[in-house]
């Protein structure tokens, strides 16, 4: 079911049930601050308490974790560069098939 797009990623990933199942089978999972309360196996982070800075060992373990996240999300803002996602005038059941049309035209560019 699709969802609006102003929809909370965690709340999305919630309603598809997406954060039980990983859960469920241990996997790992590298999240942005929106996961912030997923819990189990969803790493987020380290969040800047109020008038606190990060510590060093903190900034580092941040830097690792946006190193390790940064291929995903590089493939996210390439699909959301073609055209046709924002102005998608079909059936959103047909967006999967649209993804996966997309993604393999992407392998080959």
């Amino acid at each position: 079911r699709v969802l609006p797009g102003r929809t909370h990623d965690l709340t999305a990933a919630r309603t598809h049930r997406i954060v039980a199942t990983c859960i469920r089978l241990g996997l790992p999972v590298l999240a942005d601050l929106g996961y912030l309360g997923a819990g189990g196996t969803f790493a987020v982070p380290q969040r800047r308490r109020p008038r606190q800075e990060l510590t060093v060992r903190q900034k580092s373990l941040n830097k690792a974790h946006a190193r390790l996240r940064y291929p995903v999300e590089r493939g996210i803002a390439r699909l959301k560069t073609w055209r046709i996602f924002r102005k998608a005038r079909c059936s959103p059941t047909w967006l999967t098939t649209v993804a996966k049309a997309v993604l393999t035209l992407e392998s080959y560019r």
